[in-house]
């Protein structure tokens, strides 16, 4: 079974040391590689249809998420806060509290809205040491979140248009969901108790689910609204909560947003939240277990490792590796000091493209070229080689050697 806990070790991607606490993984090399990628595609898709990015930080005063009222139904899964002189700051646990104060800080105008605000920002649970496990439940997590201001009739496409950007990196990333999920309040005071909210949000978000099938939970929502949970599967048969959309009418009435509409007076917006990809050790955790360690060629550490034959191709395998990283390709050399031709191509079984360079093919500017899949296209020139990777890496295709 591929355990993304024993495949991140024995692949080099991310490992843990007591001294540096529980829940708190470290990335290696590789794995900050397949971290960044991922981060750049997130940032990427996101320019594309129209969010802009800010950064805020992981600190905030109590008083912020008492507002929030994170502080109310949700301090339990909060670190505890820390004194600074007078004051009291905590670790956030989220950062839509952030978001909205940086909304407030400057006046709208209806003309500028939809107002898509993201940011890939660390946030922290104090999660108890007995549920803690690899990538999946961590202390420190980064999480690719946004928020999307704008008005009531506007909610609905927006709401539509994030789920459309979480099934297109799903395809992209050779993920697939296991189903949507409609999460509604349950008993207890852990909600916010406000029915109306509750009403209109959750008929907002039946109307973005019209064409999805779905299942409506109990006892699943955010304390301040319903929610849309894409859920997925992992190997062992555990489900988990990937990406989300909410509809959220608590938040902007309690930091008082507003926009100044055509009629020339305050109005108060939605707030939509919706993540991609929810957090990133999540979502590295999955894909580690999706795909057994071999990426997809765009996300891959190594997307194309070069294997002389003997030392005197040495120079020439080099030559290729700089022709592959001028080109942005991730690019590694094996020598014969990492042992048998047959050893190098074993161990280099997870990338996606193995490019043999014996005396022939230095000679003649060529490689033979083996694919991580077994084929094996035979011996093709270096600049068809590493033009046919980089269109397939661009177009993040998951066919690896398309038919001429």
């Amino acid at each position: 079974m591929s355990d993304h806990r024993r495949l991140g070790r024995e692949l080099d991607l991310f490992d843990t040391d007591p001294l540096m606490g529980a829940g708190l993984p470290y990335w290696l090399p590789d794995g900050a590689v397949v971290r960044h990628t991922l981060e750049e595609y997130v940032r990427q898709a996101e320019q594309s249809a129209g969010y802009r990015h800010v950064y805020s930080p992981v600190l905030g005063k109590r008083e912020l998420y008492e507002i929030s009222g994170h502080w109310d139904h949700y301090s339990e899964d909060m670190f505890p806060p820390m004194k600074l002189g007078s004051e009291e700051v905590v670790l956030r646990p989220s950062l839509c509290p952030h978001h909205a104060l940086i909304y407030r800080s400057r006046a709208h105008s209806y003309r500028e809205l939809p107002l898509r605000m993201a940011e890939l920002g660390g946030m922290y649970r104090s999660e108890l040491s007995g549920v803690l496990g690899g990538l999946t439940r961590v202390r420190a997590i980064q999480l690719n979140d946004a928020h999307i201001f704008c008005t009531l009739d506007q909610a609905v496409d927006e709401a539509r248009a994030a789920l459309g950007l979480i099934r297109r990196a799903y395809a992209d990333l050779g993920i697939r969901a296991a189903r949507y999920r409609l999460s509604l309040p349950g008993e207890g005071n852990k909600y916010v108790a406000d029915p109306e909210l509750w009403r209109r949000a959750t008929a907002l978000l039946e109307q973005v689910l019209e064409d999805v099938e779905y299942e409506a939970v109990e006892g699943e929502a955010a304390f301040y609204g319903p929610k849309i949970d894409v859920q997925i599967v992992d190997r062992a048969g555990r489900e988990a909560t990937l990406s989300t959309v909410q509809i959220d009418f608590h938040q902007p009435e309690r930091f008082d947003l507003h926009y100044i509409g055509p009629d020339g007076a305050k109005h108060r917006p939605v707030m939509v939240h919706r993540s991609i990809i929810g957090s990133v050790e999540r979502a590295v955790a999955h894909l580690i277990e999706e795909h057994g360690g071999a990426f997809p060629a765009w996300l891959a550490p190594v997307q194309i490792a070069v294997l002389p034959v003997g030392d005197g191709q040495a120079e020439e395998a080099e030559k290729v590796v700089r022709r592959a990283l001028d080109l942005g390709l991730r690019a590694g050399l094996a020598g014969p000091e990492h042992g048998t031709l047959g050893a190098r191509i074993r161990e280099a079984r997870l990338v996606p493209y193995v490019a043999v360079v014996g005396a022939r093919e230095a000679d003649g500017d060529l490689a033979a070229v083996r694919l991580r899949d077994g084929r094996k296209p035979g011996v093709v020139p270096v600049d068809e080689l590493l033009h046919r990777v980089r269109a397939v890496v661009e177009a993040r295709g998951a066919e690896l050697w398309a038919a001429a």
